[in-house]
């Protein structure tokens, strides 16, 4: 299509004043001509997997990841947040550098413009292999337990194959554990389901054993860019430069090609490990349970079998491109030239590098550019020509790096540079420090240095750095040439600068300070953030200081982003410090003083934090001053002050143990579908074929959080392109509308008002996903705004309640009061604890897809759901069909961790609604914001309780009030409530207890399950309260924990005995054996007398968690359908869903078990409703209990059956034989297991002979230690221990992974996830953006997992008694309330700290430990300083709604 025929229509033409005005100009009359010269395609040529693609005139709405997932065989790529926060997306694109270097560029595809794919070779996780041929990566990483739900996978496999690739240069590969951990190559990766370490584990030892690499612990630290461990480059090119190609035209593949010389071949160049690393790292492989060397059992890395880099690119003319329609063109200039006259002929076009910022304002704030222009390809813009010698080097005075330059490929630049300048290039190291921890790798790839500062962020983590260098930007636009402006005058306001509006940023011009010996010059840049990688700064500063030879300051600049409307600088410590000598320790305190003028931040300060933003401004200074000072050479600087907190690589132990007594339960069988998530052939509800005619869905969602409804205006949605339909309240039968998993409160659609912001109010169905959005972007809807009711507090305050009412009562609060109770005891502890909530954040949003069967009202749902029943019974209410005419199904799922139990009911009634109106098939899949808007979140809770001691510190009584935030329907939050009632005793006895539960209610989004319904809250408030009392009375806290342990016989709160299976105490006593315990907490204390501005604490806290479904007495039930075909191969059905957890395989493990099968031989299909009725929701931890008990039952009467044909054939006769023996003799193949729970049936308000409430309990121990950065409240993880009881275990691997995942998950409740409000009851924390989960770099340093085994004596545990399948625990939840040992472990580091600075007055921290909390906690002379006073009528920024 010729290119001028894609032109946008022309924009509405505004008129000026006057009567002779003539039209304002259009994109198509400025444009036109441009496009005749020098645009002649609309055509994208490039290579997908190795096979051409053109692509003429492509959807100019597309960025890459619509034009992957529109092919289908490629739906490996998966869209987990549409912001490049996640990586699921990850795709490889193989370019070509000046120099015909190659490089394997790892970038998002949910962001990457698809004009940007020209030119470029594209491999997804297709091209690297197939469960058939996989790539020995995936097979790695499948083998090792690296995949759950799977979800994530392929694009952290695609991230690893990116860094595998890059890696090889001369004839080998250069990999270390950094680069694996440290570099960042990962840090735009996230995985909710492993914890992270099996994935590391597979990729180190795939580095030594497959690739024959060199895998260094420890590298060499004579580098001076290597001062800092966790971001140091050991040879500058490693992060993304791959091989050198040759110019004969070498493919580049690793290993060798056939135009290389025989010198570079793979055989004469790998590179051999030492004996020790090679040691050590087999017995990390040992450990993973391999009785033979890995590199036996896995597929040998063959190089010659990568993709080459397609030939015919290297031939292909980079042309210049247009393309679009009415609505919108896109540009792809070739040159500089081309791009200013682009920019001079229409100034509003948007230049677009990496869209990493462009297309978050199109996708979530609606931005609309008509005119876009992809600037990457220009060379000019990326070029760089280093110094060759020492005679240029010394006579540098500036560094011009390319505006349009990739940050990765700076970050190597400014390390190349730093090597060969040392101090000299401090100000290139500053920067190289921030964009080590800008975005992730994928966004470093792609975005510029240029695109950066022309956001104008107030919080960039590059424009400080560079404004305290003193750096000029260099300028080009068609009148004015080129022209520089220095970088202090660039910024005017708040997202707004100098640039001309048909400007272009070439380049940016750092000075460097001359060799002179006389040049005393140091610049340093900082960054403080929610979470250490792939987050945006909180406070980010870059700091410059020249001096005299006598020390005195000559010039300096203090540079802040997060301080302002824009990046500034603090003038009046600048001018403070001028002429002063710097080392004076009076010159630091009077610079801060006139630091904290500069930045008198108001309470109520847009981002809020404004005291803590003060502080950490004050701190990073303060931090500057020592560094600064021991660089230089004076005495004065505090040594541990200088430096920052630095993570090591990890490693950590699993206690493999062989199972005895059984063929295949026990054994540490990879999850079934590992290889498939790995190669991106497992299919989840999303990747299911376009089924004909198919529409999509987009919910139309209130933008208010209470408000009356006046008008819903669909007028404009229903004339967008491809638009089909909408629905809303008036699409359903009367009383049709609403729906619960409880109670039946919550509307599918708004009437007359809206209840919480996010809540539906309508769907607009298109033919196309994109035109759906757009279309409900458009919907008009009127509101008036009523009174909301957001936090706890104002939820007692107003008395606003869901109806509740449940109770519990031991000793003497059966009777009545316990007023007499507690004044018998000898102490009395009164206090409240609040917790905040927690997104679930699984990486697969809610989907589903519901296909019609017009001849009898049938429909099959397909829906990304824990509780398919659920999902059937209002799905056939809104059809006004029977349960029997609807058939809920899923394969797996991308994760849900709760969150999918009951929120995924509504998807699945929408898409059927639409399907049954349309008679078309409908699909919707939420957006990452969409779905956390409108799923809800792990409760948040307050506890007011009052608890009495006697004078040990044993717990006499207790007297709680616990609140919950349910939001503005029930869902699951009274259950939710029941279980955090029953779980604040955690492990201990409480002799009399009164605790009641109050379920509030408020305008937000229905709070709903997440693994652990409610019980890590509740031991989370026992936890808080016990360190309080150990406090108070000056007992050490593990002392006072002994003390209350239950003991055999004990009664809980719910009157259910402790019997013998409470092992505890022998895991308290056998953890504090491997792990050191007394020992290392001795070491602690030596290390925090001799640290001021570092601190550790450690902590040991148990947990038991009840399993069963409680109260819920109906769900404790499950059945299966088993079926022998006469070839001997078995089919199961069972009423559990897989999301990871691993359930199909160890229901497959079950069944080869009981039948005598290898587990091949079984085959799990997807659940439906059609196979297993009135299947129990997949939850509460007792998927394995409730569906393998079923799937047993129904062997059993399969092998009754059978018996007399294994008498006839022999027990070790093959299946195959037997069936068909039986099959003849005309015997029943087909077995329905069904079980129902025993002994369980506790009732509320029963005191005198209550049944048990839980079937038994899972428990655990964890030891957990931390560091603490004093000066920011940063902090890392340095070593975790964990001991679970998980009975007998079906799979230790699996039952590892989930250990090691929730307690990540539990890590990430108690100190990182914080969720935020705005004042008008909006979610604020609704993507990666904003709300960050661990990654790969937080996860403890060193992590230890361990199961019971024996007692204290050593003797063998047996579990027999439990009367569970195969005497096994659940263990999907229990041990997430061992993530809160890193929070308890903080407290001790936070009282350390001001016991240090003679702090008296109690510690109060709440869950999360943010930096913030943790750096105000500690309570210093900065932070009292930085005190901010609230004025009348202030209000904080942003709401918890914990408060």
């Amino acid at each position: 299509m010729a290119a001028a025929e894609v032109l946008p229509k022309p924009p509405a033409a505004g008129r000026l004043s006057g009567p002779d005005t003539l039209p304002a100009p259009t994109a198509a009359g400025a444009l036109t001509p441009l496009i005749q010269s020098t645009y002649r395609t609309s055509e994208l040529r490039f290579f997908c997997n190795g096979r051409r693609v053109s692509l003429p005139n492509p959807d100019p709405d597309w960025v890459l990841l619509d034009w992957i997932r529109a092919q289908d065989n490629l739906k490996g790529t998966k869209l987990g947040c549409g912001e490049g926060g996640c990586g699921a997306c990850t795709v490889v694109l193989q370019t070509v550098d000046k120099g015909r270097r190659l490089r394997h560029m790892a970038v998002n595809a949910c962001l990457f413009p698809l004009v940007g794919v020209d030119g470029k070779s594209l491999i997804t996780i297709e091209g690297l292999g197939t469960v058939a041929r996989p790539h020995p990566l995936q097979e790695r990483i499948a083998r090792m337990h690296g995949s759950q739900c799977g979800f994530c996978t392929p694009g952290i496999v695609m991230s690893l194959y990116a860094l595998i690739r890059n890696s090889y240069r001369g004839g080998r590969f250069h990999l270390s554990s950094s680069d694996v951990e440290l570099r960042g190559h990962l840090d735009g990766n996230l995985c909710r389901c492993t914890g992270y370490k099996p994935i590391l584990e597979a990729a180190k030892t795939f580095i030594v054993e497959d690739l024959k690499g060199d895998l260094v612990k420890n590298p060499s630290l004579s580098s001076p860019i290597l001062h800092n461990a966790d971001d140091g480059i050991i040879e500058a090119p490693i992060s993304g430069d791959g091989c050198r190609v040759p110019t004969n035209g070498s493919c580049g593949r690793p290993g060798g090609c056939c135009r290389d010389s025989p010198t570079s071949s793979s055989r004469s160049s790998v590179a051999r490990v030492s004996s020790q690393e090679s040691s050590a790292t087999r017995a990390t492989s040992i450990d993973t349970g391999q009785n033979i060397p890995l590199t036996d059992s896995f597929i040998p890395y063959d190089p010659s079998a990568e993709l080459i880099f397609p030939p015919a690119l290297w031939k292909q003319e980079q042309m210049p491109i247009c393309y679009g329609d009415e609505r919108k063109v896109w540009f792809r200039p070739t040159t500089l030239e081309q791009l200013v006259e682009l920019k001079g002929a229409w100034p509003s076009a948007k230049i677009v590098g990496g869209a990493s910022e462009t297309q978050i304002e199109v996708r979530f704030k609606k931005s609309e550019y008509r005119v876009c222009i992809y600037a990457s390809d220009i060379e000019e813009l990326n070029s760089f020509k280093e110094p060759e010698n020492d005679a240029e080097l010394g006579a540098l005075s500036e560094v011009s790096i390319p505006g349009n330059m990739p940050l990765t490929k700076v970050e190597e630049l400014c390390a190349t540079l730093y090597l060969k300048l040392g101090a000299r290039a401090s100000a290139l190291e500053a920067l190289r420090k921030q964009l080590r921890f800008f975005a992730g790798r994928q966004i470093r790839n792609v975005a510029s240095l240029a695109g950066n500062l022309a956001t104008a962020s107030p919080i960039s983590d590059a424009a400080p750095a560079l404004l305290a260098a003193g750096s000029i930007l260099t300028i080009k636009t068609r009148q004015d040439s080129s022209y520089d402006l220095p970088l202090s005058a660039f910024f005017v306001s708040y997202r707004t600068t100098q640039l001309p509006s048909s400007g272009v940023i070439t380049h940016i011009k750092i000075p460097i300070p001359s060799p002179s010996p006389r040049t005393l010059e140091v610049t340093k840049a900082y960054k403080q953030a929610k979470r250490k990688d792939d987050d945006i700064a909180i406070v980010t500063a870059g700091f410059r200081v020249r001096l005299s030879q006598k020390g005195i300051v000559q010039q300096a600049t203090f540079a802040f982003g997060g301080m302002a409307p824009t990046t500034t600088v603090a003038t009046g410590a600048q001018e403070t410090v001028l002429g002063k000598v710097w080392a004076d320790s009076s010159t630091r305190e009077d610079m801060i003083s006139a630091l904290l003028k500069d930045f008198d931040l108001p309470f109520d300060v847009p981002g809020g934090m404004a005291q803590y933003r003060k502080a950490l401004a004050a701190s990073l200074l303060f931090r500057f001053w020592h560094e600064s000072i021991a660089e230089l050479g004076f005495p004065e600087a505090h040594g541990d002050a200088i430096q920052e907190i630095h993570r090591g690589v990890s490693s950590g132990t699993r206690d493999y143990h062989a199972a005895s007594g059984t063929k295949v339960v026990g054994k540490e069988i990879p999850h079934l579908s590992a290889l498939k998530h790995c190669t991106g052939e497992a299919e989840y509800v999303d990747d299911m074929p376009q089924q004909r005619n198919e529409l999509h869905c987009a919910p139309v969602l209130s933008a208010k959080a209470h408000a009356k409804l006046l008008a819903v205006d669909w007028s404009i949605a229903l004339q967008m392109p491809g638009v089909v339909g909408y629905l809303d309240k008036d699409s359903l039968p009367r009383g049709a509308n609403n729906w619960g998993p409880i109670r039946v409160d919550e509307p599918l659609f708004a009437v007359d008002e809206v209840h919480s912001h996010g809540q539906t109010i309508g769907l607009v169905y298109a033919e196309t996903a994109l035109q759906a959005r757009a279309a409900a972007a458009k919907v008009q809807v009127t509101y008036e705004t009523l009174p909301a009711v957001l936090t706890i507090g104002q939820a007692i305050k107003a008395q606003s309640y869901f109806e509740h009412g449940k109770q519990l009562k031991k000793g003497d609060a059966i009777k009545g009061s316990l007023d007499s109770t507690f004044a018998k005891c000898a102490h009395i502890f009164e206090g409240i604890t609040k917790l905040g909530g927690q997104e679930h954040f699984y990486l697969e949003t809610n989907a589903a897809l519901a296909i019609p069967h017009g001849e009898d009202g049938s429909m099959e749902v397909y829906a990304s759901s824990q509780n398919l029943m659920e999902n059937q019974i209002f799905v056939a209410q809104v059809l006004r069909v029977p349960m029997s005419r609807v058939n809920m199904r899923v394969r797996r799922l991308g994760g849900a961790y709760g969150g999918k139990e009951s929120r995924s009911t509504p998807i699945a009634c929408l898409v059927a609604i639409a399907a049954k109106k349309e008679r078309r098939p409908v699909r919707m899949m939420l957006s990452r914001d969409e779905d956390i808007a409108t799923s809800g979140q792990r409760h948040p809770m307050q506890c007011k309780w009052k608890v009495g001691t006697d004078a040990n510190g044993i717990i006499q009584c207790l007297d709680a009030d616990i609140y919950n935030n349910a939001g503005y329907s029930l869902d699951m939050s009274g259950a939710v409530m029941d279980r955090a009632c029953t779980h604040i005793d955690n492990c201990y006895n409480i002799h009399h207890a009164w605790i009641r539960g109050w379920v509030c209610k408020t305008n937000t989004v229905p709070n709903t399950a997440f693994r652990g319904f409610g019980g890590p809250q509740a031991m989370y408030f026992t936890e808080s309260f016990m360190s309080i009392i150990a406090e108070r009375l000056n007992i050490e806290i593990d002392e006072l924990r002994f003390r209350n342990l239950y003991k055999q016989g004990d009664l809980t709160p719910f009157l259910q005995a402790i019997d013998a299976d409470f092992h505890i105490p022998a895991m308290l006593e056998q953890i504090s054996a491997s792990a050191d315990y007394e020992r290392r907490k001795n070491e602690i204390q030596v290390f925090n007398s001799k640290n001021r501005f570092k601190k550790r604490g450690m902590c040991k806290i148990p947990t038991k968690f009840g399993l069963s479904f409680a109260t819920a007495l109906h769900l404790n039930q499950a059945g299966a359908y088993i079926r022998i075909y006469e070839d001997g191969s078995i089919l199961l059905h069972h009423g559990g869903t897989e999301m990871g957890q691993g359930l199909y395989t160890k229901m497959c493990q079950v069944a080869a078990e009981e039948l005598g099968v290898g587990v091949d031989q079984i085959f799990n299909k997807d659940s439906q409703t059609d196979q297993v009725a009135n299947p129990s929701p997949t939850a509460a931890s007792s998927g394995s209990d409730l569906n393998g008990m079923a799937v047993k039952n129904a062997c059993d009467q399969l092998n009754e059956r059978l018996a007399p044909y294994r008498e006839q054939f022999g027990h070790d006769a093959p299946m195959s034989v037997i069936a068909h023996a039986a099959y003849r003799d005309r015997v029943n193949l087909a077995a329905n297991g069904f079980w129902k729970m025993p002994r369980i049936g506790y009732k509320w308000g029963n005191y005198k002979d209550p049944l048990p409430m839980y079937y038994y309990f899972t428990q655990g121990v964890a030891v957990t230690e931390v560091e603490l950065d004093v000066l920011t409240g940063d902090h890392t993880v340095l070593r975790t221990d964990i001991i679970m009881d998980v009975g007998r275990s079906i799979n230790p691997s699996i039952d590892y992974g989930q250990i090691e995942g929730a307690f990540v998950q539990g890590q990430g409740l108690f100190t990182m996830e914080e969720s935020l409000w705005t004042r008008g009851g909006e979610l604020f924390t609704r993507g990666p953006g904003t709300y960050k989960i661990p990654g790969f770099s937080d996860i403890p340093q060193i992590f230890n997992v361990s199961m019971l085994r024996h007692d204290s004596d050593g003797n063998a545990i047996s579990w027999k008694h439990l009367r569970s399948i195969q005497s096994s625990k659940g263990i999907g939840e229990p041990p997430l309330f061992l993530g809160s040992t890193v929070f308890f472990a903080l407290r001790e580091a936070v009282k350390a700290a001001r016991e240090m600075n003679g702090t008296i007055e109690p510690l109060i921290l709440d869950a999360p430990a943010t930096p913030e909390k943790l750096r105000l906690a500690i309570g210093d002379e900065l932070v009292k300083r930085a005190a901010v006073r609230k004025r009348d009528g202030q209000t904080n920024f942003f709401v918890r709604i914990e408060d």
